[in-house]
């Protein structure tokens, strides 16, 4: 008869393990990105690799999270029907306990971004819990853990289509992936799930994102299979779409493409499409009770030797506490910029509340005329550190609000990631804007250029209150210049291989 699991064990060990995923990239990950980046011919998609390859590499040396977004918890559990639990706990109380452990350790405390009531309160449970929690009951006497970390840029562009059985799946995913944009925060993978309902749909594209990556050995030996030979197929059509890295244009996009499937209606052909950015967070263990379970440290030189820094030749400096409109109106599109000064930090909830309150003709706390503000939520600092690992959220979910910001404001710089709508590239242009992008995938890197933080405004937001930042030597790229000129748009373009068999471009 099996031995029995006890709470501590199982808690114990799912706490480590979320722990043990903020900090340690997956080992096949970084070696396919490590080759990826070694055949990427753009410079500015090999340069935000080095960035990704770097700050994965410090995360690893700090043991400090890879990522300032420490994600949803997604956590698959397989319990064998003879399995014992020594506890009269629920399995998601017990699942939730470890996420609070993890997330709140005072000596590395992961950033909470759960918030309780999804229609109005919104707000943080500050511990991060819940987690999402499947389980399946299975044959055996062991229960095997599935453990993510999911980030919100990446898990908002998940897509469901109920296509016709007669539609093409290769074709939806193409078009699909083409309107994700760069939010997502490639290079990375997509999971598909075909077949069963919609909700099984998805769940097949959530979990087979966790299957090893493998891309480069199906190259190696050929396709096996006509689904081998669908997951080829579109790694090279999604390619050679031209997104590349961080939407900048390029080679990669995707380092696999992971395809699960399930017997589905006559009528049907659900299709899930989930994909996942360069934090790549998840790893699985085994409870037999025995014990809780080990994690061992991968060996740093696992890791490429990429030490990225800003070179001071041919980049241009940029002192934000003197940043006027003309100098703004010089930049391009696409040049790497120097950051260097003091920049204001302000997403999602901070953005609403101060358009509610110029609405209501209120004074603001903070003065934006002729200032920089970053999008992004840190995690907090620890030992000596000002801040934790700052890397930019997407930036398209402050669209809504950019018009009037630089209209009433005077706001000249915005700092995220990812692409903007039309309407915000048009108010950018309209009142002589820019818009920056810094690396997303390199959180504690970017960390790294901020020398003090403090708070200014909003302190009851937490992660999302306002603050200042002097950063020096923070490296950025200009996105969106004065002009309305987007890198978004021409790198893709650019890069963009027909020859491949890619759709026409959409618009």
């Amino acid at each position: 008869m099996s031995l029995p699991i006890t709470e501590d064990d199982f808690v114990r060990s799912l706490a480590d393990a979320i722990r043990f995923i903020s900090v340690y990239h997956p080992p096949d990950y970084i070696q396919h990105l490590a080759q990826a980046y070694e055949r990427e011919k753009s410079e500015a998609a090999k340069a935000a690799m080095a960035q990704i390859l770097a700050n994965s590499r410090m995360a690893a040396v700090g043991k400090r999270p890879m990522c300032q977004d420490t994600g949803t918890v997604n956590v698959f559990v397989e319990v064998g029907m003879q399995a014992r639990f020594a506890t009269q706990r629920p399995l998601e109380e017990m699942v939730n306990e470890a996420v609070a452990i993890a997330y709140t350790d005072p000596a590395n405390p992961l950033r909470a971004s759960m918030v309780d009531d999804p229609l109005f309160e919104r707000r943080n449970t500050k511990t991060n819990a819940p987690a999402v929690t499947h389980v399946r009951l299975v044959a055996g006497d062991m229960v095997k853990v599935k453990v993510a970390a999911k980030g919100g840029g990446s898990e908002n562009k998940a897509r469901f289509a109920a296509l016709n059985p007669g539609a093409s799946v290769t074709d939806w995913v193409l078009q699909t992936v083409e309107g994700l944009g760069a939010g997502w925060c490639p290079p990375g993978l997509i999971g598909l799930g075909i077949g069963g309902t919609a909700e099984k749909a998805m769940l097949m594209a959530k979990e087979s994102l966790m299957a090893p990556i493998d891309m480069t050995e199906l190259l190696a030996r050929g396709p096996s299979s006509p689904l081998e030979e669908m997951r080829i197929e579109l790694y090279d059509k999604i390619n050679a779409l031209g997104i590349g890295a961080q939407g900048l244009g390029g080679l990669t996009t995707v380092l696999d493409v992971k395809i699960a499937t399930y017997p589905v209606h006559a009528a049907s052909k659900p299709v899930g499409l989930i994909p996942q950015c360069a934090a790549d967070r998840h790893l699985d263990f085994t409870l037999d009770g025995s014990g809780p379970a080990v994690f061992e440290v991968p060996a740093i030189d696992g890791w490429p030797d990429i030490a990225w820094a800003p070179e001071a030749e041919g980049l241009r400096r940029v002192d934000l506490d003197t940043l006027t409109r003309e100098d703004v109106a010089s930049w391009r599109a696409g040049e790497t910029l120097l950051l260097s000064g003091r920049l204001l930090t302000g997403r999602d909830a901070a953005h609403k509340r101060m358009v509610a309150m110029i609405e209501r003709g209120e004074e603001l706390p903070v003065d934006l005329r002729d200032r920089a503000i970053y999008y992004v939520g840190p995690v907090d600092p620890v030992g000596d550190e000002v801040v934790g690992p700052a890397g930019p959220t997407t930036s398209t979910r402050m669209d809504p609000f950019t018009e009037t910001m630089l209209d009433a404001t005077g706001l000249l710089v915005m700092v995220g990631k990812a692409e903007r709508g039309k309407a915000a590239i048009e108010a950018i242009k309209r009142h002589g804007a820019a818009y920056l992008i810094a690396v997303g995938g390199a959180a504690y890197l970017v960390s790294k250029a901020i020398r003090s933080a403090r708070l200014l405004a909003f302190e009851d937001l937490g992660m999302e209150a306002i603050r200042e930042f002097v950063v020096e030597d923070m490296p950025v790229i200009v996105a969106v210049d004065s002009d309305g000129t987007s890198i978004h748009s021409l790198g893709p373009s650019q890069w963009r291989r027909p020859e491949i068999g890619v759709p026409a471009k959409a618009g």
